[in-house]
């Protein structure tokens, strides 16, 4: 049996020292790959790097090193300047470190005590300043000649580690402060065995070359411009094609489940904001601007507006529910450490929805999202998770609305017999949600769509609909976003397919290609009537020879080439090849052209 390593008990994870003080009991803690194990040895593995950085560079200083997603990290300030070659250097004095089997050991101070034992230590001092108050006496943990204040939980020795792998370093603000000094981070991986840690290696190497930012700049689908700003992105005509494949299959599909599009303004005066809590709970997260005196704030999200198209008539219970679409571009303040590509960016646009519904239809509309977002699931092949998120500390509304909201959730989640976690504390500030994950090809998961029961705005904005009774009654507000933002979306989806996107929606789908210039008129015809029926080609009609063509639209990963010869043009044919099966083949040209719409069509959410 694998060594225990520490105790679950009410929901926290503690290691064997910290159980032990204070006398718990729970369910073992097994030194494996569990997810509870795995923040354990990480967490442990971060110290163990810091230590192999202290002996190599003496006059290094730490601030904090959490267990992220990815692994672990260690900020540090250091005089002199690492990059990716140090790494080796490092990890090998990890390896020599670990071997020695020193013992993890926890003991506590006062904080007065661990202020005056780190006073030249600054860094220190700026984690001590931000433990609360309450917390008199601060935990440390030490191990060989390395030691720092650390809630833990760690492993009892450090000899259990011989599985992992630093991955990266990276630039990283003081506390997230882009006004703060810049320090040093470098990320690490760990796991129980060595088998898991080279899958893991082998997975990143294929994420590596499925990168979006490598793809997308190589699809020539999007690009970043710095005299406009970081994170906000610029779409080329071949990513924007992908994007209108995508919003064309999602509009047809609202259009028959009955949403009706609508369109908000992206700015609107800061007392709705107010109204809505955004002000207060969000705020930050927000661009503001001044007009004529008085402020406006530019839309982080879209149900302001939405609300507003409610309000614009009285509303009968025999309308209801009412559901609104908009592809509404919003923008929020995220940090320049955070931007990352399209996956995280300050200006992006969401498939965004708001139905409005009297309590009895809760579920039955959460019902017809989850199916909604099930057709969209299985048409890009992603396996997905859902996750309920409850009520977080900074919120708005009473504790009976958050309860009824998620116990709605969950009872239409249970009626389709659909497996959740509940993730507390996760929830919007204004209602608990359903979060929808994705799994890639690869592995990795994603966060995408979600769907909001919201209480809380109907009140804040007193809307109202006439029952039965001719009695003025208060709706529910469902928010749904099942792709989350097509930015994101595009970015996960590039990466899952390697930019091999399915026929329906990449943004080349055919190219067209003449062996010489008597065949460029045939062509033409060709590439119109593909246009006519929605598929989208373009001709490869360069001086070069042949093969080079070939090789050129293959390079752009385009699912299907048409080669154009004398023989074809004259019996009326196109010699076909698909890229993805390899397979090629001889047809009519109004068989390729029936063909390319059965294609399309293949796919309907």
């Amino acid at each position: 049996m694998s060594v225990i390593i520490g105790i679950k008990a009410k929901g926290a994870v503690y290691d064997t020292q910290s159980a032990e003080e204070l006398g718990l009991e729970g369910e073992p803690i097994y030194f494996d790959n569990s997810e509870d194990s795995l923040a354990i040895m990480r967490h442990t593995c971060a110290h163990l790097m810091a230590e192999a950085i202290k002996s190599l560079y003496p006059e290094a200083q730490f601030f904090v090193g959490p267990v992220v997603e990815e692994g672990f990290y260690y900020d540090f300030r250091i005089a002199k300047k690492i990059g990716e070659e140090d790494l080796a250097a490092i990890e090998s004095k990890m390896k020599e470190i670990a071997k020695k089997g020193e013992k993890v050991v926890k003991y506590h101070l006062k904080r007065e005590e661990a202020i005056v034992k780190f006073q030249n230590d600054d860094l220190k001092q700026a984690v001590i300043s931000r433990i609360p108050l309450g917390d008199g006496t601060l935990s440390i943990y030490s191990q060989g000649d390395f030691e720092d204040l650390c809630r833990g939980p760690h492993l009892p020795t450090l000899k259990l580690l011989n599985a992992f792998k630093l991955t990266k370093i990276a630039g990283a603000y003081l506390g997230g402060d882009e006004k703060a000094e810049m320090l040093t981070r470098i990320y690490g991986i760990a796991f129980a065995d060595k088998e898991s840690l080279n899958t893991y290696l082998r997975q990143l190497e294929e994420a590596k070359k499925r990168d979006h930012r490598k793809v997308g700049m190589e699809m020539e689908l999007f690009t970043f411009d710095e005299e406009i700003g970081a994170g906000l992105p610029i779409w080329l005509p071949k990513g924007a094609r992908l994007r209108r494949n995508l919003e064309n299959l999602l509009t047809q599909a609202l259009i028959e489940r009955g949403y009706e599009p609508v369109r908000g303004p992206e700015i609107l005066k800061s007392a709705v904001w107010k109204t809505s809590g955004h002000y207060a709970n969000y705020g930050e997260n927000m661009y503001f601007t001044t007009i004529d005196e008085v402020e406006y704030g530019i839309k982080p999200m879209n149900c302001v507006g939405h609300i507003k198209v409610y309000q614009s008539a009285l509303r009968s219970y025999r309308e209801l529910p009412l559901r609104f679409y908009e592809y509404g571009v919003v923008h929020r303040h995220e940090k320049s450490g955070v931007l990352h590509g399209l996956l995280r960016v300050r200006e992006f646009t969401q498939d965004d929805a708001h139905i409005f519904c009297r309590p009895s239809q809760i579920a039955s509309e959460v019902k017809n999202i989850i199916d909604f977002t099930q057709k969209i699931m299985n048409a890009f092949d992603f396996t997905y998770e859902m996750e309920i998120s409850t009520r977080p500390e900074k919120s708005i509304g009473s504790d009976a609305v958050w309860e009824e909201a998620t116990e709605a959730l969950k009872s239409a989640l249970n009626e389709c017999g659909i497996a959740y976690k509940i993730d507390e504390g996760g929830g919007a500030f204004y209602g608990p949600k359903i979060d929808i994950k994705i799994t890639d090809a690869i592995g990795r998961k994603w966060q995408c769509g979600t769907v909001q029961i919201d209480m809380n705005l109907p009140e804040r904005f007193d809307l109202a609909y006439t029952d039965e009774n001719n009695t003025a009654q208060q709706p529910v507000m469902i928010h749904r976003a099942i792709l989350g933002s097509f930015e994101r979306f595009v970015a996960i989806l590039t990466e899952h397919f390697g930019g091999e996107f399915p026929f329906f929606v990449a943004p080349t789908q055919v190219i067209i290609i003449p062996i010489n210039e008597a065949q460029n008129a045939y062509a033409r015809e060709l590439r119109n009537m593909l246009l006519k029926v929605g598929v989208y080609a373009e001709i490869e009609d360069k001086n070069e020879t042949l093969n080079k063509r070939i090789r050129n639209a293959e390079k752009q990963r385009v699912p299907m080439i048409a080669v154009l010869g004398a023989k074809e043009m004259e019996e009326r044919k196109v010699a076909v090849r698909n890229r993805r099966t390899k397979e090629q083949s001889e047809i009519s040209f109004d068989d390729f052209i029936q063909l390319n719409k059965e294609k399309m069509r293949e796919v309907s959410f």
